[in-house]
Parts: structure tokens; C-alpha cells; sequence
């Protein structure tokens, strides 16, 4: 079996006009300490993309992590070998995706079925919703249970992709045909223990990127924590809804227990998106090194319906977006305390998630930084107490 990193190939020069080519993932840099992400790709978990040729695996990983345009992908070679992609932007999102051929037989004898699954976080089976899908619901089914015999602690994620050129109710009848036979397939094959989510995805819009946050926020055991963090800092500040995103692939890796609205999240995208643009034209001066995005990075954005959006930086790749009515601004000193407040109630998770990592791990265990499981000690104890009471 052969493998094929990105890095062998030189930098990648596609990019979109949002981001400069030297804006991207590197090493997570805090105060005086900098993380060392070294780490093996066996001690990282991995998301293993497949998929039938040509269903847009690659497509996918380049749009969301490298920041390549939807047209530019049609120009992408089919995938011949199995390219593994590490993603090592902070210390909440680490694992490498490793995107196979469609034509791999799983069940070949050369096939080392149980050194991919064992240590997999989540595997993402692509359907091309604009072809014939019985072929790729016969694969699924074997690739699914074929995971789960080897490591059934593994997610599945079913991306239902090229909806784009679907009307809404041809996208709504396909996933629930997708989703009908694909449950009843496994039944019959006596795997009704095995959990599949469903997601209808386009490179073309923002579907893509939420459904990947989405997969990446299982992987992250102090997800309980950060969500009950920012329902404290919406109560204690009169903010609407506020995501955690990752500024370089535009996912939120996570956000409040209100419901994700998605054209709030794609006003969210869009003003990342304005801040690097104008921050790489004017915030970095010619005779400094100094990154785009830094602390001293904030935007505020209102809009003609009388809402507001309020970005913060809180770590090298990581901003706060929060979405909030105009005149609930007009206690922005409480606002801007309750969030200094919150970016150290997130380095206190950053400490706890560093000792973690700095202590032994086997790999394919809970004890892997990103594995399923729980921080009890974290989601009990959450360092949330420091929020300051704005409604007073």
C-alpha cells in the first residue's frame, strides 16, 4: 500500500482570494511557551475520507483545509494513492485526514484493515448525490462494518455531496432514500447498533464547512466545556449566538446550545473572510514579520436589520464570532471584560488539554489527546466563574 503526504509536492499554490498563500496551519504559539506538534500521525486521530472515483473527496479536503476555490478543484487529478494531510492548527483541533482512491479493495489480504480503522476518530463516506448511488450505499455498507468490527468506537459521517446542482426537494428526497436504505442495509447485515449521520454538502456554499465542523467537534472531548463556556458568556452579555471558529479553515469547532442558524454561520464565514482581507492589506507592516491575525485583531460589523457582529481573537488561529441586537452593544466595556474573562477561562482548558499532551499516550486509546471519551475533571469543573454579570 503506498502513501503520499502533501508536503512531498511542494507548497500548495492555490488558494482563495480571502487568504495569502503563507496564511495557514504552523505551530500554536502561546505567550512564551509554544506547543510542539511533532506528534506522530499514530497518536493523532484520524478521519479517514472515502468514497466512490470521483465523488469530491480531494475536492473537499483542499477547499476546507486549503483554502483552494470550488472552481479550481475541477482541475484536481484523481487520487491514485492514499494522502495523508496533518491538520495542527491549535490545541483543540489536531488529527490528520487521510483521503483514499475509490478503487482500494478493503477486503484485499494486502490491505492492513486494522492498522487504519484502529486508530480513526471518524470516517467520512462521500456519496455523489448527482449519480447513481447504489453502488456507493453497497460500499458503504461493507466499508462500515468492516470499520466497526476493527474499531467500534469510530464515527460515521455520510456526506451527501454535488447537492448544488439539486433543487430542495430532489436534496430532501435523496437523503431520506440514502438515509432509509443505508439503515436498512445495515439491519440486514445485523449491524443495527451502528449509528450513521447524514449531512448534504456542496463545495460551492458553506454546507460543506459546517458539516465538517460537525466532525471535527466530536473528536474534541473538551467540547462540553467550551459550549457551556460560551452559554455563559451569551447569558452574562446579552449576546444572540457565538461560535468558536478556526480561523484558517473557517469550521467553529464549537458554539452555543442554541440552534445553528445557517445563514447566521455563513455572515459569520463572510466576516472572517473581511478581516484577513483587510488585516493582510493593512494590519502587517512591510519591515515586520508579525502575523495578520494577531491579538490586537477585532472587527465589529453592523448590520441594516439592527444587528451586529463582534469578532475577537483568542488564540493565533482560534476568534470568537458573536452575533448580537444593536442596543444590547451599547455595554461593549462589559462585553470586552466578559470576553478577556472568557479567553482565560479557554487557557485554563488549553492547560489542562497540554498536560494531556505532554503526558504518555498510546496510540488508539483514550488517552490520545483528540480520542473519543470524556475529561470528566474538565466538563464537572468548567473554569467558567470568572464571567462577569452583565445584566447588573
Amino acid at each position: 500500500m503506498s502513501y503520499q503526504d502533501d508536503e512531498e509536492n511542494g507548497p500548495y499554490d492555490g488558494h482563495a482570494s480571502s487568504f495569502p498563500k503563507d496564511f495557514g496551519y504552523g505551530a500554536f504559539v502561546d505567550g512564551e511557551h509554544e506547543m510542539n506538534l511533532s506528534t506522530s500521525g499514530e497518536q493523532k486521530p484520524r478521519i479517514l475520507l472515502m468514497g466512490l472515483r470521483r465523488s469530491g473527496k480531494s475536492s473537499i479536503q483542499k477547499v476546507v483545509f486549503h483554502k483552494m476555490s470550488p472552481n479550481e478543484t475541477l482541475f484536481l487529478e484523481s487520487t491514485n494513492k492514499i494522502v495523508k494531510d496533518d491538520i495542527a492548527n491549535s490545541s483543540f483541533v489536531q488529527f490528520q485526514i487521510w483521503d483514499f482512491p475509490g478503487q482500494i479493495d478493503f477486503f484485499d489480504s494486502t490491505f492492513d484493515s486494522d492498522m487504519i480503522f484502529g486508530g480513526c476518530g471518524a470516517l467520512v463516506f462521500v456519496i455523489d448525490a448527482q449519480d447513481d448511488y447504489m453502488e456507493a450505499l453497497t460500499k458503504l455498507n461493507l466499508t462500515v462494518t468492516k470499520a466497526y468490527k476493527v474499531n467500534p468506537n469510530i464515527r460515521f459521517e455520510v456526506f451527501i455531496h454535488k447537492v448544488d446542482g439539486l433543487g430542495d426537494d430532489f436534496k430532501m428526497e435523496s437523503q431520506r432514500d440514502i438515509h432509509q436504505r443505508a439503515t436498512d442495509d445495515l439491519i440486514d447485515s445485523g449491524y443495527d447498533q451502528i449509528h450513521l449521520s447524514f449531512h448534504l454538502t456542496s463545495i460551492y456554499d458553506h454546507s460543506i464547512f459546517e458539516a465538517f465542523s460537525k466532525v471535527v467537534q466530536k473528536l474534541i472531548p473538551q467540547l462540553p466545556a467550551l459550549e457551556n463556556l460560551l452559554n455563559i458568556l451569551n447569558t452574562h452579555s446579552a449576546i444572540e449566538k457565538a461560535f468558536l471558529f478556526d480561523v484558517v479553515s473557517k469550521i467553529y469547532i464549537a458554539t452555543d446550545s442554541t440552534p445553528v442558524d445557517m445563514q447566521s454561520y455563513e455572515l459569520c464565514c463572510d466576516m472572517i473572510d473581511v478581516v484577513i482581507d483587510v488585516s493582510c492589506i493593512y494590519g502587517v507592516r512591510e519591515d515586520n514579520d508579525a502575523a495578520a491575525f494577531d491579538e490586537q485583531s477585532s472587527s465589529l460589523i453592523k448590520l441594516n436589520n439592527g444587528t451586529v457582529l463582534y469578532l475577537r481573537e483568542v488564540n493565533k488561529f482560534l476568534a470568537l464570532v458573536c452575533i448580537l441586537r444593536e442596543h444590547n452593544y451599547d455595554h461593549k466595556g462589559v462585553i470586552d471584560y466578559n470576553f478577556l474573562c472568557f479567553r482565560e477561562a479557554i487557557q485554563q482548558v488549553f492547560e489542562l488539554r497540554n498536560k494531556s499532551h505532554l503526558g504518555p499516550m498510546t496510540a488508539g486509546t483514550s488517552e490520545t489527546p483528540l480520542a473519543n471519551g470524556k475529561n470528566t475533571s474538565l466538563m464537572d469543573n468548567p473554569p467558567s466563574q470568572c464571567i462577569n454579570n452583565a445584566q447588573n
